[in-house]
C-alpha cells in the first residue's frame, strides 16, 4: 500500500491509499479559497445519565445532499473542485470539514454554575473515508482487492488516531442509504476518534467485567464459540471469520462479523485474517441487497439502507474486548422502515419484529 499525505487548502489533511503498483502521486494542489475553519464543538455530561453528549453548533451549516455534479466527494475535474484535489483516486481519507469533534476545539457554552454539571473542549477528530472515485456505486460493487485496500486504510487510521492525545475509542463506520440518514450519496464511511468512552462502549465494558468476575472467562470468546457450536443463527463462515445473527438481536436484519481469534483492535489481525475478510464482508452487503424483493417492486432487489461499525476495544481495555463489525438495516420488510417508537426512543428498549432465527435463515437463502 502506498500513502500520500497532503494538506487542503484550509489546512486540513488528505491521505490517498494507493496500491502499491499505482504510479506516484502527481500532488494536486486544492485551488479552493478556503479559510481555515474554528471548531465549536464541546462536550457535556448529562448529570442524570452520566453519558458524554457532544454539542457540535457549527454542523448545522454542513453540505447537505448536494447534486451529483457537485458531490465534495468526488474527484476534482475542469470547472469543479472538491475535497480530493487529485482527478482521480483509489481511497482517500480526510478530516472532516465540519467535524463532530476536532483538535482545537474549546469549550464555548455559557455553563451551569452547579457541582451536577461538567462541560470539555471537544477535543479527538473525525474523518471522511471515501471508497471509492466512483459516485453511483457502493462498497458492495468493490472489488475484493479494493475492499482490502479500504481495510488497510482503516487500520492505518486506527493506528494514528489511537495514539493521539486523550483520545479512548476510535470508531469506525458507514452509513449508507438516505432512510439511515446520509446526506451525501458518495460512497464513503466515517471515522470517530473519541476523547471518551461512549455510552454503549462503557455499558459492553462493564458487562464483560461482570462476566468475568463471575465465570472467570472472556464474555466475547464465549459469546462466538457458542454461535458457532449451536449453528442456527450462523450466516456465513469462513477460516477466521465467522458471521451470525446476535441471539437478541435489536434490528429487524443485523448481523455481526467476528474474527474467529479474539483480538482488540484492527491493527491486531493477521495477514491471513485480513485477506479473508473482503470476500466475507462483500458477501454480506449482496446478501443484504438481495432480502427485500417483494412488495412495491416485485422480483427486483431494492438497495438496503444500513449501518456497519467497527466496535474496537477503547484505551486500557483491550484484554477483554474483541473487534467485531456490526451490521444492520432498519427496513424491515420490503415497503416498512423500523422507526424507534417512544419505547426505544425513551427507554432505549427495543423491540424487534423480526424473529432472530428467521432473519438468520432469509440471509442464508439469498447467498451468492
Amino acid at each position: 500500500m502506498n500513502k500520500t499525505a497532503v494538506k487542503l487548502a484550509d489546512g486540513r489533511e488528505l491521505i490517498y491509499f494507493d496500491p502499491e503498483d499505482a504510479p506516484p502521486r502527481t500532488g494536486a494542489r486544492d485551488l479552493r479559497p478556503l479559510e481555515a475553519g474554528a471548531s465549536r464543538s464541546e462536550i457535556r455530561r448529562d448529570p442524570v445519565t452520566g453519558d458524554w453528549v457532544t454539542i457540535a453548533g457549527h454542523r448545522q451549516s454542513r453540505t447537505y445532499h448536494p447534486p451529483a455534479d457537485e458531490c465534495p466527494l468526488c474527484p476534482s475535474g475542469e470547472g469543479r473542485l472538491s475535497e480530493i484535489p487529485d482527478p482521480d483516486y483509489h481511497v482517500a481519507v480526510f478530516e472532516n470539514r465540519f467535524p463532530s469533534l476536532a483538535s482545537d476545539a474549546a469549550v464555548h457554552g455559557s455553563g451551569l454554575a452547579h457541582p451536577v454539571a461538567k462541560a470539555a473542549a471537544g477535543t479527538g477528530r473525525c474523518e471522511v473515508v471515501c471508497f471509492t472515485a466512483e459516485h453511483a456505486t457502493s462498497f458492495a460493487d468493490l472489488s475484493a482487492s479494493r475492499a482490502r485496500l479500504v481495510l488497510d486504510a482503516w487500520t492505518d487510521r486506527t493506528a494514528e488516531l489511537s495514539a493521539l492525545p486523550d483520545v479512548q475509542q476510535v470508531y469506525i463506520f458507514e452509513n449508507r442509504g438516505a432512510e439511515i440518514g446520509v446526506t451525501l450519496a458518495h460512497p464513503h464511511g466515517q471515522i470517530y476518534a473519541f476523547p471518551f468512552i461512549p455510552p454503549r462502549t462503557a455499558r459492553v465494558v462493564e458487562q464483560a467485567g461482570r462476566y468475568r468476575s463471575a465465570t472467570g472467562r472472556n464474555l466475547f470468546e464465549d459469546l462466538l464459540a457458542a454461535e458457532r457450536a449451536d449453528g442456527v443463527r450462523v450466516v456465513l463462515a469462513g477460516e477466521h471469520w465467522t458471521a451470525f445473527v446476535p441471539f437478541a438481536a435489536r434490528w429487524p436484519h443485523e448481523v455481526h462479523l467476528y474474527p474467529n481469534r479474539r483480538v482488540p483492535d484492527l491493527t491486531a489481525l493477521t495477514e491471513t485474517e485480513r485477506a479473508e475478510f473482503p470476500l466475507l464482508y462483500l458477501e454480506l452487503l449482496k446478501r443484504f441487497d438481495r432480502l427485500f424483493t417483494e412488495g412495491d417492486r416485485p422480483g427486483e432487489a431494492q438497495p438496503t439502507p444500513y449501518i456497519a461499525a467497527w466496535h474496537q476495544a477503547p484505551a486500557g481495555h483491550g484484554q477483554e474486548m474483541a473487534l467485531r463489525l456490526e451490521l444492520f438495516t432498519i427496513r424491515r420488510t420490503a415497503g416498512k422502515l423500523k422507526y424507534l417508537a417512544g419505547v426505544e426512543s425513551g427507554m432505549d428498549a427495543f423491540v424487534n419484529d423480526v424473529v432472530p432465527e428467521e432473519a438468520a435463515q432469509r440471509l442464508r437463502e439469498v447467498a451468492s
